[in-house]
Order: structure tokens, then C-alpha cells, then sequence
């Protein structure tokens, strides 16, 4: 979709109900299409596009839920009072689907505007709930976190029995997430089919007094912005769009592409959204935190692009990936992870302590992406990716010192089997003591060098490696000779203690080097 600049406006911001909104007003396009001009409405949640059309105002009963009976995806951001603002009724144990009973007045649920009366839950952050109990249904939701992403189908047969029991009790009667069970007796299938489908009584529609024709902004499009793509690339390619970009949700959703040939008012959008989806993926990454212990925290979530060689065309095409950082693992995901399971079915999934991460230089990107890095794990096969920005690249790189840190202080050490001087023996790398060499049965220690002492290593890329260490009282180089038939993966893991070691900023390290 394309923004022309005489239709591009300035972005302003109004605060409506505590809910800062920004909006201007861009062109929009599919890439084939004419473009057209959309309102753009941004909110810390949400991307949304508005179309300018007149319409002639209905009796307001009929306003609401959609009468498409098809799954959609709504994110609620939990309030510290009230909750997600809904109740729910069914269960399995009552052979009827989680279904939404009520939704209170200027709570979570009301202010997204997309949720009804009668909307069966099927998901909750991507996890089936159609076969669970009332109770469970309720710890399920009680416990999704701060930013619950709800996948949800319209029943409309169901409404006017919910709205009915809705009239019946008080306003107290239901808590957030908890309210009797909707039993399938005799009432519930003789009022199924009776009267009309209306929003819920706790949300006020506006009310029409006549018929005439107004002007009104219609959503054309809503894209939820937690863990949401952004790009300024045509999809799958290296080429940058000058003056344009689009957004692409977890529920399928997209912008389409949005163009501006004011590159000021671009770089604003550009920033605001991604500021937004950085600050949404950080506080969901928080949540997942919170059951796992301080070695296996997750350091960084973010989307990049990985480049794949097709050797039936003479380019490269560019896949998104979800990339996760966490305890000593670096994983690649082809959608990203909405709970805790989730982390579990990365597409490839490598030690950070056997990975090397390797920025790479403008003059040696193999196309016009920018922002790019490689990473390479033993016995694998290097990874070539590209992210949108310099800063997120940054990012990327400091998370990255980070989780080598943490990867391997809890790693402590590790031995590889090698060769010295026609010998076997064990070369161990070892968190606090450094290098040392051990051979024979009783694994004698033959030498030892502290990290700071390794002044610098060769190899054949075979097997055969070089290590020259400088002794402290005499200054003088000593080099030792190894062989070692995973010796990529040694080099590796030289690589993460060494990196590890400065990037901890340890006193002792550096105070030694500076020494020498």
C-alpha cells in the first residue's frame, strides 16, 4: 500500500479513556491496486486503518458482533483492576464451548471493541481450550499474563440466551474470568433461536435518530503490534522500498504497504510502531520469564530475516525468522512462540557456547540488505541474517554478549579430547582457572594458563592447532601443539570463554592483560 506525500498529514496524538492515540492520515495500497487514502490510527497495542465512508445509520440492535461466523484474534492487555473485564460460561463438562457471558462497561475487554456476547473462546495465546472444563478454562485465563491474545468464533445462536441470563443477574454476581455454568437444559434450546443479535448491554453503542446518510471511519484493517513484523523490504527480497512499509500481526493481519514520499513523517511512523512492538515483545518476554530460573531466562525476542541459497536462481530470497535468545541456546522459530510450550518447537535450536555470532561488514553483505550477521554452529552449516535497523542489530549483539555470559558460567567448564606429542589427553576450558592439559589414567595436569595469557592460536582447519600463551615472569611465547578431531567445535568454544571474559567485564582478565 502507498502514501502519497500530498496526502500524507503530520501524526497527531490525542489521549482518549487514559489510551494514547496517534493518527494521520496516509495512502495504502496492495502493490497492484490504485492506492487509496486511509486514516492511520496507532495505539500501544494496535495499527489500525480507517476507511472515510457514508453510511446509512441501522436500528442499533443490530450493531455489534459479526455475523460471519469466523475465527478471529484479539489481544486484551490486562487491567490491575477488574482484570480482562469478561465472564465466561460452558465448559466441557457441560458439552458447550468457553463461551463469553458478559463484558463489563470501560474494562480490558470493552476497550478493544472486538469482543462480544456469545464469542466462543478457542484459544487462549495459542493454546486450545475447546476441550477444557469451566475450571480450568478460568486458571487458564486467570494466569495468561498482561497481554492475552484470545482466538475467538461468534455464535450467534447463543446470544440472546446469554443476554437473557445477563438481564437476570446483578452486577455483582460475576468475577473477572468466573460466573455459573451455562447448563444445556430445555431453556437454553428453546431461546437459542429467539430474538436478535445485539452487543452486549455492558458496552453502549451509539444511538441514531434518523436515517440520513453520514460520513464515518470504517476499519478496514487491525493489526495487533506484540511480536509483530515490520518491514521496509519487499517480502522475500533485498530490495528496500524507498519511502514505504508494512506491518504484519500474529493473526495474520497486514497493513499492506504503507508509502510515504515524506521521509520525515516515514521515520515517525517507522520509530512509533517499532518502538511499540519492541516495548510489547519486551514486557511478553518478561511474563515467560517468570518460570524459568536466572541461567534460563530468555536475553532477546525479534524478528530477522534469514537468507536462502536456491540453487535453481541465480538470487538469494529471505525467509522471516523469529529469533529467541535463552539460557544457553540461540533458537529459530518460523512464527513466534505465544506461551512457554511454544519455546520448545524452535525450527533449529543451537548451544550458544558452540555458536559463533559474527557482525557482518557493509562491504562484505552478499546483496543490498543491511544490518547483517552470521551465525555459525559446529557442524552446521552458517546461518546469514538481516535485520531492519542498525539499533536493533545493536540489540542483537549486546543480548548476544550477554547470554554467552550466562551460557558459560553455567557451563563451568568443558574437556575435549586431544592429542600432545603423540599423547591422548584432555584439554579443559574452565570457567575460573583458564587452560590446562591432562594426561594419563590419573589425568595429570601437564600444563596451565590462565585465559589472559593466550596471546593467539592457528590451526590447518583440520585438526591440527596452535596455541601460543606468553609467561608471565619471563615474558617469553610458549606454544603448544594439539590436535583434536572436533576442532571447530573447540575453536568455538575458545571463542565463547574468551568472549565471555570480556564481556563480563572480569576484573581479574583485564587487569592481567593490561599487566602484559
Amino acid at each position: 500500500m502507498k502514501i502519497n506525500a500530498k496526502m500524507a498529514t503530520p501524526i497527531e496524538e490525542k489521549v482518549d479513556q487514559n489510551l494514547k492515540i496517534r493518527t494521520g492520515m496516509v495512502n495504502v495500497s496492495d502493490g497492484k491496486c490504485k492506492p487509496e487514502p486511509l486514516r492511520l490510527n496507532l495505539t500501544m497495542e494496535l495499527v489500525t486503518l480507517q476507511r472515510l465512508e457514508v453510511v446509512t445509520p441501522t436500528n442499533p440492535q443490530h450493531n455489534g458482533p459479526p455475523m460471519e461466523s469466523k475465527e478471529r484474534m484479539v489481544q486484551i492487555t490486562r487491567q490491575k483492576q477488574g482484570g480482562l473485564g469478561l465472564s465466561i460460561k460452558g465448559g466441557a463438562e457441560h458439552k458447550l464451548p468457553i463461551l463469553i457471558s458478559r463484558i463489563y462497561k470501560d474494562q480490558a475487554a470493552d476497550i478493544t471493541g472486538q469482543l462480544f456476547v456469545g464469542d466462543a473462546i478457542i484459544k487462549v495465546n495459542g493454546e486450545y481450550i475447546t476441550a477444557c472444563p469451566h475450571d480450568d478454562a478460568v486458571n487458564i485465563l486467570r494466569n495468561a499474563g498482561d497481554i492475552v491474545v484470545l482466538t475467538v468464533k461468534h455464535y450467534r445462536a447463543a446470544t440472546p440466551f446469554l443476554q437473557k441470563q445477563l438481564a437476570k443477574e446483578t452486577p455483582d454476581s460475576d468475577n473477572d474470568a468466573t460466573c455459573a455454568e451455562l447448563k444445556a437444559d430445555e431453556g437454553y434450546k428453546s431461546s437459542v433461536n429467539n430474538g436478535t443479535i445485539s452487543r452486549s448491554c455492558s458496552r453502549p453503542m451509539s444511538i441514531c435518530s434518523g436515517s440520513e446518510p453520514e460520513k464515518k471511519w470504517v476499519e478496514v484493517v487491525a493489526v495487533p503490534l506484540m511480536m509483530a513484523y515490520v518491514t521496509r523490504y519487499i517480502y522475500g527480497t533485498d530490495k528496500l522500498r524507498p519511502n514505504a512499509f508494512e506491518v504484519r500481526g500474529l493473526n495474520g493481519a497486514s497493513t499492506g504497504i504503507i508509502h510515504c514520499d515524506d521521509l520525515a513523517i516515514l521515520s515517525q511512523w517507522l520509530k512509533l510502531i517499532t518502538d511499540n512492538v519492541v516495548g510489547l515483545t519486551h514486557l511478553q518476554m518478561k511474563l515467560y520469564n517468570r518460570n524459568f530460573a536466572v541461567g534460563e531466562r530468555i536475553e532477546y525476542m525479534g524478528w530477522v530475516n534469514e537468507g536462502v541459497i536456491n540453487n535453481n536462481i541465480s538470487w538469494q530470497s529471505y525467509k522471516p525468522r523469529f529469533l529467541v535468545l535463552k539460557g544457553t541456546e540461540v533458537m529459530l522459530f518460523e512464527t513466534p512462540p505465544l506461551n512457554v510450550a511454544g519455546l520448545s518447537k524452535a525450527l533449529v535450536a543451537y548451544k550458544v557456547y558452540q555458536t559463533m555470532f559474527r557482525v557482518v561488514k557493509e562491504s562484505e553483505t552478499v546483496d543490498s540488505r543491511q544490518h547483517c550477521f552470521l551465525l555459525q554452529s559446529s557442524g552446521h552449516e552458517p546461518r546469514y541474517l538481516s535485520v531492519e535497523t542498525r539499533q536493533e542489530l545493536l540489540r542483537i549483539e549486546n543480548s548476544w554478549n550477554a547470554a554467552i555470559v550466562t551460557s558459560v558460567i553455567k557451563l563451568g567448564r568443558k574437556t575435549f579430547a586431544v592429542s600432545h606429542h603423540g599423547k591422548s589427553g584432555g584439554l579443559t576450558l574452565d570457567w575460573q582457572s583458564g587452560f590446562s592439559l591432562a594426561e594419563g589414567a590419573d589425568s595429570a595436569i601437564v600444563w596451565q594458563y590462565k585465559f589472559s595469557q593466550l596471546r593467539g592460536s592457528s590451526d590447518d582447519g583440520k585438526s591440527k592447532l596452535k596455541l601460543h600463551f606468553q609467561d608471565h615472569e619471563t615474558r617469553a611465547i610458549e606454544t603448544k601443539e594439539l590436535e583434536c578431531q572436533v576442532l571447530q567445535s573447540l575453536l568455538f568454544c575458545m571463542h565463547a570463554f574468551l568472549t565471555a571474559k570480556v564481556a563480563s567485564v572480569d576484573p581479574a582478565f583485564l587487569s592481567s592483560i593490561q599487566q602484559t
